[in-house]
């Protein structure tokens, strides 16, 4: 897979993707991530990348050109599966967007910032709109690197064991059950004797009523319907 976000500050960005699992699966050759600097593609040389809004009103908006130029320029050289617009007027951030995005070849991101972008991009290039929650930051950086973790750890080879993604919370509508490790007993709290039975068929039964459970008492909304 192949990844390219288009932003003004990609500084953001380098230590989030120089860690843990999205390194390691860069390192496998499994995705390239690719951040291009929207001044790059500025109006003037004083790097000129925003403007006024038309209307009067407080805040700069991001101008179409500079996007334009660097979103063509991507374009010329390769398709894209999605491209995606990082908002906080999109859609919430689900797994099932995520489980979507990880079937793609090439993803392209653009990070807003400022008080967003000009209407016009949006209408031309964009084909979804993400937000990962009902708040306001400072730019969509931080909005894409949460995107591009949720992704990449779903390509096949990135985890150690392809399973544990596939139990991970949400993936079927429930929180995840409790988890345990050694010891199995700590100031006087028990292990469940079930997850030391060995029985698997009991073991994942009792992992799914407390899943049903935890979903029930802290996310009842997933389970309407």
């Amino acid at each position: 897979m192949r990844i390219d976000i288009v932003t003004c500050q990609p500084e953001l960005l380098e230590s989030p993707f120089a860690y843990s699992i999205v390194k390691r699966a860069q390192e496998k050759g499994l995705v390239a991530i690719h951040l291009h600097q929207l001044r790059d593609f500025a109006i003037n040389k004083h790097g000129q990348i925003d403007d006024y809004v038309f209307g009067g009103g407080a805040g700069m908006v991001l101008r179409v050109e500079p996007i334009a130029a660097c979103f063509d320029a991507l374009l010329a050289q390769r398709t894209y599966d999605a491209v995606i617009y990082m908002t906080p007027d999109g859609q919430t951030l689900r797994q099932p967007h995520a489980n979507r995005f990880s079937m793609a070849e090439n993803l392209l991101i653009l990070c807003g910032h400022y008080k967003g972008i000009d209407e016009r991009i949006r209408q031309a290039y964009i084909t979804h709109e993400i937000s990962i929650g009902d708040y306001v930051l400072s730019g969509g950086e931080l909005g894409a690197a949460v995107l591009v973790d949720t992704v990449v750890r779903l390509l096949p080879g990135v985890l150690g064991n392809e399973e544990s993604a596939l139990s991970d919370s949400f993936q079927d509508n429930l929180l995840a059950p409790p988890v345990y490790t050694r010891p199995a007993e700590w100031r006087g709290q028990a292990v469940p004797e079930i997850l030391l039975s060995g029985n698997t068929p009991k073991i994942e039964a009792w992992r799914h009523d407390q899943a049903v459970e935890r979903t029930r008492l802290r996310r009842p909304d997933l389970l309407d319907g």
